[in-house]
């Protein structure tokens, strides 16, 4: 946790320092999000793994405090319901998929990891305040609470093929530990805004998971299990309270 408090230090800075000199804006707009988001997790010892699939969304809220020069500075947050996990790739020595010795079926293998993410976002933004197109960037901690997990395969546990060049198998019976998950996250994209009707956002974000969803002391079998993602999403809000002055 020590890790990601001075990147909500250097938020609260950041949006403080423009509030300094910039013009004073109080816009509010809540609105929903949705999108899809392709994970994995970085294990140590490593699992050999594609991409992971899983819907996103839920609540947006962003309140623009200052316009700064040409930049139009605001705090972005959101409450989300997130499928996060890893898939694994599981290959022979010659990198081929692996065919069970019982079912004959190529063996697949996956975890989702039911989560409520709320992340909290500087966000700037260069363009049209209240008509036409902004392009944005945002960054900010990221904080995750387990709900629930499930595990899809075709192969029983215990009757895995002994052609597998991995024999890293720990995970595949491994509850997640740590309910509490935390992390930083990075996105740009675009903001279309229609008087009268609201704004509506597109945007690609990556996040890094700075915890780990496994113990990782000298007596646990992982040192590392933390999740990533990239994400694509898109957002509408509308506006609750506006600055009169906005061009």
């Amino acid at each position: 946790m020590k890790r990601i408090l001075p990147l909500c230090m250097f938020l609260c800075l950041s949006v403080s320092a423009f509030a300094q000199v910039g013009e004073h804006r109080s816009d509010f707009s809540v609105g929903v999000n949705g999108g899809y988001a392709l994970s994995n997790v970085g294990f140590v010892p490593k699992v050999p793994q594609d991409l992971h699939g899983g819907l996103t969304g839920g609540l947006s809220f962003r309140y623009v405090c200052e316009k700064y020069f040409n930049t139009i500075c605001s705090v972005y947050g959101e409450v989300n319901y997130a499928q996060l996990g890893w898939k694994e790739s599981i290959l022979d020595s010659h990198d081929q998929p692996v065919v069970n010795d019982v079912t004959g079926e190529v063996e697949r293998y996956s975890r989702t990891i039911n989560y409520i993410q709320v992340p909290v976002f500087a966000h700037l933004a260069w363009g049209k305040e209240r008509k036409g197109f902004q392009f944005f960037v945002q960054a900010g901690p990221q904080f995750g609470f387990y709900l629930d997990e499930s595990t899809s395969t075709n192969f029983d546990l215990d009757q895995r093929s002994r052609n597998r060049v991995s024999s890293v198998i720990a995970q595949d019976t491994m509850a997640v530990e740590h309910k509490f998950e935390y992390g930083i996250a990075v996105g740009a994209g675009m903001e279309c805004s229609i008087p009268k009707v609201g704004h509506f956002l597109l945007e690609g974000r990556y996040y890094y998971g700075l915890g780990n969803i496994y113990g990782d002391t000298k007596r646990d079998y992982f040192a590392k299990s933390n999740l990533g993602a990239i994400i694509i999403k898109m957002s509408y809000l509308f506006d609750i309270a506006k600055t009169s002055k906005n061009k």
